[in-house]
């Protein structure tokens, strides 16, 4: 199969590799047709990381199955399905108690399997993999992830009709907090730098939006909820920007509310100065999040796939480039561009 692999330099070059067969009678091999393009994998975009070169990549996509092991059920051949790719080891205790999220061998675990977005076939457990509706196209619903991990988020934040809530970053995951904060009743304010992803934020619905450029995000804040501050911050933007926007999500939140972390960290320490005593003193929460897995009875990846269904959630709108994965790497490069390039959800056609 052709497949797209990471080199030394954190570029990808695109060559035959064998293709995976299943490894046990519960798995389920899928045919990749979209793939996508997230904030954690342009954080490793030109990056020397000697652990993931030569590796496949990716884990955004949806495609439609070729074949299934003799006890598998809930999926046949030709279905078109959604692969969730958070996946742990099986055995460990959180993996028992339905939290695969915090596995300590997630990453080790999905990276031979399932995280392979970047290649034309995968292979995934039948319990992670999803039936599409026949009015979701495949690129809609490469964002699935996506709006797991939003999903997720708002979940352990408690949000509910009429709360305050800002959002840091307009990207995929920024513009998906909204969409789902919007539709169970929360007032918005949106902060980005580029103007044409807070133009997608309008348009999705966002009550206000500011260019901290332009504006200050903490009297815009203050202005929009009578003095108060948001009940919730999300923090979407993470990666190099984290030691400005998680000291401004702070600044930004009430007394006795919640800021829950989505944007991701790089390895290693990374020194943050927060005001401790008055985060203290206001009661105010510091709720980080990682992925998605289960809430209450239902998966997170199940729940988004049926949202998208219902239109509660508009993944077409967020899609704003398509690339063959043969010009992977001009796809990664107008996914880091987005100032100039208006890029938002960036699909690889597999």
């Amino acid at each position: 199969m052709k497949a797209a692999l990471k080199t030394q330099e954190g570029t990808f070059e695109v060559r035959e590799v064998d293709q995976p067969e299943l490894p046990g009678p519960d798995w389920v091999l899928v045919r990749v047709r979209i793939a996508g393009i997230c904030g954690t994998d342009l954080r490793h975009w030109r990056k020397h990381e000697a652990d993931l070169a030569g590796h496949i990549m990716g884990h955004e996509l949806a495609g439609d199955v070729v074949a299934v092991g003799d006890a598998v059920s809930n999926v046949a051949v030709g279905d078109r399905v959604v692969a969730e790719t958070v996946l742990g080891c099986g055995h460990c205790e959180y993996c028992r108690a339905r939290q695969y999220n915090i596995c300590p061998d997630l990453y080790a675990t999905r990276r031979r399997t399932v995280s392979r977005a970047y290649g034309q076939f995968l292979v995934a457990p039948a319990s992670h993999i999803y039936r599409l509706p026949q009015h979701i196209s495949f690129e809609e619903a490469a964002l699935v992830d996506t709006f797991s991990v939003c999903l997720h988020a708002q979940h352990l934040s408690g949000l509910t009709i009429n709360d305050r809530v800002a959002v840091i970053g307009a990207g995929p995951i920024g513009l998906g907090q909204l969409m789902l904060a919007k539709a169970s009743g929360a007032d918005m304010l949106i902060v980005d730098r580029v103007a044409s992803s807070l133009a997608v934020a309008q348009d999705l619905g966002a009550d206000l939006t500011v260019n901290p450029e332009e504006d200050d995000p903490v009297a815009a804040i203050k202005a929009f909820t009578g003095g108060r501050g948001a009940d919730i911050v999300f923090e979407c933007a993470g990666g190099t920007s984290m030691p400005q926007t998680l000291p401004l999500a702070t600044q930004m939140v009430r007394r006795g509310g919640k800021v829950v972390i989505i944007g991701g960290f790089d390895a290693g320490v990374t020194e943050i100065g927060l005001e401790w005593q008055r985060i203290q003193m206001s009661e105010i929460q510091l709720i980080p999040t990682a992925s998605f897995a289960w809430h209450r009875l239902n998966k997170e990846q199940g729940e988004v796939v049926e949202l998208i269904g219902k239109g509660k959630l508009d993944a077409k709108r967020l899609i704003t480039h398509r690339f063959p994965l043969d010009r992977i790497n001009e796809a990664f490069a107008c996914g880091e561009g987005k100032a100039q390039t208006g890029a938002v959800f960036i699909a690889i056609e597999m």
